[in-house]
């Protein structure tokens, strides 16, 4: 049927994400002030409807996508950037999709600009006179009080969006949409420069928690990926010091970045004996550490990033396993499970630690290609962090992309990408259905794979790919 070719996946795809764009329009993440006639709160009837057009949008996505890899996985080749824009396309101008923290970014943008410390504390402080102020009504909930989490180059960029159209909503979400449109393009350059080819960016670019997160919901996640993707890419090429750089730049948007720069440590110290293994544990960390520094200064902001790290801990998302398994044995056993709850999140940050350790030893010794040791590395990380939002997959699913799309990961990593788009509605809230429906894709996905696997096998089939590098 037409409907399952290729031409026929690019145009149903289209169609989805037209259909999410419209519903948004509804039932998106609509701001409290400054929306204008376009961008504000509909009657209950049409909320309702919105958000059923859209989840129908996003399930036709979710099937086009599928159905596309599954074509390329057979061979398949075919035109992937033309289906990537036409399917971004529609999300152009839509309201902010799936979350708020676009706002959260406008405001803090405008906290720099107004001179309040970003770092101490959150959108809250924000006068009905300053930039980013209206923005700063939308925040959600814990966030309206918390201090920035991110690294001082991605607020100086905020800053900058918020100057240009004077903290109006519509302009300065849409000016942070450019943004997204810019780190996908990033994703694209390192993805295709890793030699992902057209499969890998069916993993990473056209990943529909990709563009419903990123493109629709502005997630700087995506500015993180580019940036430090592309410094990896570069230091395959021996440029090390710049791909250092680039790392250290997407550390100021946000740190889990610098997992990187272990495995362009690697990269460097393999072949090297004990001087190339003290250069590859030193020397990139100190260039990420220079451009930290010359970031923070620059910014104005010092070194306050530093110590909100750990902010997002504190809020719970029941994603996080560690958090779950400490606050339900909390309850369990004790009336105050909090304490329970920091032990976990502690035991889980120090697994991941061990997990990274051992990909980067294994990386080194040639058993596994560094680029995929750090995607690994990263969804582990992910796994076991004290705080997870469906996106955060995206930092290591990007990367396995690049250069294991085809490996029984990649697969698995699709499935699940495939099921985090349903956790939370367009409004950005995380209804009990969204959890029955993504576990009800991951279960279907799961026997799918285990019923169909892909060429490549499993993780080791793809361990050595660009091993020489």
């Amino acid at each position: 049927m037409w409907v399952f070719s290729a031409s026929g996946c690019r145009w149903l795809g289209a169609g989805g994400s037209l259909a999410v764009s419209v519903g948004g329009y509804a039932a998106g993440t609509l701001p409290v002030l400054g929306g204008g006639p376009l961008w504000q709160p509909r009657g209950s009837a049409l909320t309702v409807a919105g958000a059923v057009l859209a989840y129908l949008g996003l399930s036709l996505l979710v099937a086009a996508w599928w159905r596309y890899g599954v074509l390329l996985a057979r061979g398949l080749r075919d035109g992937v950037l033309t289906t990537l824009a036409c399917w971004t396309a529609p999300l152009l101008l839509a309201p902010p999709l799936h979350s708020a923290d676009v706002y959260s970014y406008i405001a803090q943008g405008g906290m720099v600009l107004s001179g309040h410390d970003v770092y101490g504390a959150g959108p809250s402080v924000l006068g009905p006179g300053d930039p980013g102020a209206d923005a700063a009504a939308s925040v959600g909930g814990n966030w309206t009080h918390t201090p920035a989490p991110y690294g001082p180059a991605f607020l100086l960029l905020a800053a900058a969006v918020v100057k240009a159209t004077g903290g109006a909503i519509v302009p300065s979400v849409l000016g942070l949409r450019l943004v997204a449109l810019a780190a996908l393009a990033l994703i694209v350059w390192t993805v295709r420069g890793l030699g992902g080819g057209e499969g890998g960016l069916w993993l990473a670019a056209l990943n529909p928690l990709l563009l419903v997160h990123v493109v629709g919901g502005m997630h700087n996640d995506g500015l993180m990926i580019g940036l430090m993707l592309g410094g990896v890419l570069l230091a395959t090429r021996g440029r090390w010091v710049l791909g250092s750089v680039l790392v250290g730049l997407a550390m100021m948007v946000k740190s889990p970045a610098a997992v990187a720069l272990l495995f362009i440590g690697v990269m460097i110290a393999r072949g090297g004996g004990v001087r190339g293994l003290l250069k590859g544990l030193v020397l990139p960390g100190a260039v990420a550490g220079a451009v930290a520094a010359g970031a923070s200064a620059l910014a104005g902001t010092g070194f306050g990033w530093l110590r909100t790290q750990g902010v997002a801990g504190a809020i719970h998302t029941p994603l996080s396993l560690t958090s779950d398994l400490g606050l339900g044995l909390g309850v369990l056993l004790t009336g105050d499970p909090d304490p329970v709850r920091g032990v976990f999140q502690k035991l889980g940050l120090a697994v991941s630690l061990a997990v990274i350790a051992g990909l980067a030893w294994r990386a080194y010794r040639g058993r596994i290609d560094p680029v995929l040791g750090l995607g690994l590395s990263l969804v582990a990380l992910v796994v076991l962090s004290p705080m997870v939002q469906p996106w955060y997959l995206l930092w290591g699913t990007v990367v396995v992309a690049a250069v294991a799309w085809r490996s029984r990961a990649g697969q698995v990593l699709a499935v699940v990408s495939a099921a985090l788009v349903y956790e939370t509605q367009p409004s950005g809230h995380t209804p009990w259905y969204g959890f029955v429906l993504a576990g009800l894709v991951l279960v279907l996905g799961l026997l799918w794979v285990r019923r169909e696997p892909w060429a490549g096998g499993t993780v080791e089939g793809a361990a050595l790919v660009g091993a020489g590098r």
